[in-house]
């Protein structure tokens, strides 16, 4: 339908955007100033307790500061009632007492005819409620008793019964003058292949209204009473006025509550939806016997940013919640998310609430992950990864699974996300020479066994003096790799944009001791994905002193990768020169060490040439030593070595054999 020039902006002026959003928040009185129509009040679209929504009357637009929701009335009145455009024009019209124009005539007889039906479907409501009461409803009352549904619940949830028939509510519609076309039009009868009349759809079945959020009867769900019934439920057939995929059972009240900041709760069925109301959980709603579709997701999302999707604890509902993880992927934007509440094994929430009420409930709820695990969950759960193959397959499925994101922001999180729970199970399974293990990052290190401030043993660096700091003065075997890894640590922690090119490198490096081993491991685990929250991990791991001590360190004090922080170049060089020393060195020990076996049998031409070779890397190794002292001596903070700490050097040098020529 087509609006003449001029109608909308006529409606624009006739009503009052305050007195529209006004109908659905609570102005904040200290910052809102009616007389110039500027307005304040907690968001309708998101959950929050500041007044970040603004609505400016005199322009007719609103703006919320915290989730960026924006428009006019007819905006406002599209999302918050879940209606189309027109609707939304026809509902402020009728506010305003504007006529609206003249319909197509097709158009209005289409719309005249889903307005009849709406009507047959009342006085159908009317029916079943009616039949709830007779005899032979007995045994549907006393179940419903069993159920827990007493006589006020019985009339707040409408609910009735189909008694058993061919005929029934035919025979009772006809009876009232209603067109045999509108009652199979819309979805209460269907007509006889064998020649007779119509037949009722639901026959012997307790029946639950289907209504829109406007609050209209547009179909039925009917539970069977025959335990042999083929269908345990039944839904009304789609019509004019009935779309399964774009329906809600308890929409429109659900819609009210979560409005006023009560969790959006999605169970599975009417049972699952009247039980979890009836126990003080009034945003709830269901899907009508199928999974979620993706318009349902987007209905829910105008309701409340993060539905939790309350599934049964049974192979069904766990096999639900994996659908709906691959539909909704594609549809995540930022704010909108899903989180999902498994029940106890073989129990829905109806179960639940009868069993141990409406405490046990929230715990579920509360307990409720976010898609991220669940999706982990799906990948790993039952597998074990013990090879490079079954590791690039995990790989393999999860890149596959991200990449359906649209939004690239969500994507990276996810990524990042992913990456740290593969690092927890692949980093789980890999031998440590020094058996520091890293506490789970699922919980905070501020509470963990290693938070420096719990009385447990911790491993943590020890505390060095500031005045006298220098591995080089430990005259052990073990001096050498220690120093190199203190720079190499030391460069990564203050540029950890360089880690990703080194983190091979970084991953293969023995570590000489336990607190190098540590902060090795979390240089990995947070520098690629999170830099930002490296040095306060650190703290939070190892404990406040540990970043200093490493820092204080003379031969770090002085390093052009510390001196220089955020400088990827200069990392970059520090980290090449120090690997290749580590790696001289470790190849020095391995020639000495395969020669010396050697020698205990007869010298030959091979074993000549090896040691001479492993003299020519002993050497080298020994000139890279004297620049580094020399480096000592020019410092431009005047850091020296003593005399103590030369002679200590000097005799680590003779202790392993090196030349000093």
């Amino acid at each position: 339908m087509s609006l003449p020039p001029g109608f909308l902006d006529e409606l624009r002026t006739r009503i009052s955007l305050s007195d529209v959003v006004g109908r659905k928040v609570m102005w904040d009185a200290r910052k809102s100033n009616m007389g110039k129509g500027d307005m304040w009040a907690p968001c309708p679209f998101h959950h929050e307790k500041s007044a970040s929504f603004h609505v400016d009357d005199r322009k007719g637009f609103y703006y919320c500061f915290g989730c960026q929701a924006k428009g006019d009335a007819l905006k406002f009145v599209t999302e918050t009632e879940n209606v189309g455009f027109m609707e939304a024009v026809e509902i402020l019209a009728g506010e305003a007492g504007m006529e609206m124009p003249k319909r197509d005539p097709r158009a209005q007889e289409k719309q005249d005819r889903r307005s009849l039906l709406a009507e047959v479907m009342e006085q159908a409501v009317q029916y079943f409620r009616l039949q709830l009461k007779t005899n032979a409803a007995r045994d549907t009352r006393d179940y419903l008793d069993r159920r827990g549904l007493n006589a006020q619940a019985l009339e707040r949830w409408e609910i009735g019964f189909a008694p058993d028939g061919w005929q029934n509510l035919w025979d009772a519609l006809r009876g009232k003058d209603v067109p045999e076309d509108l009652i199979i039009g819309a979805g209460l009868a269907k007509p006889s292949n064998k020649g007779g009349k119509p037949y009722d759809t639901f026959r012997n079945r307790i029946m639950f209204p289907i209504r829109d959020a406007r609050g209209r009867a547009i179909a039925f769900g009917g539970r069977a009473m025959d335990p042999n019934d083929n269908a345990k439920y039944l839904n009304s057939p789609e019509t004019e006025l009935f779309d399964k995929g774009r329906s809600l059972y308890n929409h429109g009240p659900a819609r009210s509550a979560a409005g006023r900041g009560n969790p959006l709760v999605v169970a599975e069925g009417y049972m699952d939806v009247i039980a979890l109301v009836e126990g003080g959980f009034a945003s709830s709603v269901a899907p009508l016997g199928t999974a979620v579709t993706d318009n349902q997701l987007q209905m829910l999302w105008r309701m409340s940013p993060e539905p939790i999707i309350a599934l049964d604890g049974d192979t069904a509902g766990l096999r639900a919640a994996m659908r709906l993880i691959d539909m909704a992927l594609p549809l995540l934007e930022a704010g909108k998310s899903l989180r999902f509440a498994i029940m106890p094994d073989g129990k829905d929430p109806d179960d639940l609430l009868r069993a141990s009420g409406p405490d046990a409930v929230q715990a579920v709820l509360d307990r409720a992950m976010p898609m991220v695990k669940l999706l982990w969950q799906r990948e790993t759960e039952g597998r074990v990864f013990d090879s490079p193959e079954r590791k690039a397959a995990l790989d393999k499925a999860l890149r596959d699974k991200i990449k359906l994101i649209r939004d690239p922001s969500i994507r990276k999180h996810y990524g990042e996300d992913i990456k740290e729970l593969r690092w927890q199970l692949f980093r789980s399974n890999r031998p440590s020479s020094n058996a520091a293990t890293l506490p789970p990052r699922g919980g905070s290190f501020r509470d963990g066994p290693r938070a420096p401030w719990k009385g447990k043993k911790q491993v943590t660096a020890s505390p060095v003096s500031t005045t006298r700091a220098s591995l080089v003065a430990a005259a052990d075997e073990g001096a050498f790799a220690r120093m190199r890894e203190a720079v190499i640590l030391s460069t990564v922690i203050s540029t950890p944009g360089v880690i990703a090119e080194y983190e091979t490198n970084l991953e293969r490096m023995p570590c000489s001791d336990m607190d190098n081993e540590a902060l090795r491991d979390l240089a990995l685990r947070f520098g690629i994905d999170a830099p930002e929250r490296l040095k306060d991990e650190i703290a939070y791991s190892l404990g406040p002193d540990a970043l200093e001590n490493l820092m204080a360190l003379r031969h770090v004090a002085i390093s052009a990768g510390v001196r220089n922080p955020g400088d990827l170049e200069t990392a970059k060089l520090v980290l090449a020169e120090e690997f290749a020393k580590l790696e001289a060195a470790r190849g020095l020990d391995v020639e000495l060490a395969e020669a010396a076996e050697d020698i205990s049998g007869l010298a030959d031409e091979a074993v000549t040439w090896r040691l001479g070779q492993a003299a020519e890397a002993r050497n080298q190794a020994v000139r890279s030593e004297s620049e580094d002292r020399a480096q000592y001596d020019v410092a431009d903070n005047g850091v020296r070595m003593d005399r103590d700490e030369r002679d200590s050097f000097g005799a680590l040098l003779d202790r392993i054999g090196f030349s000093k020529e």
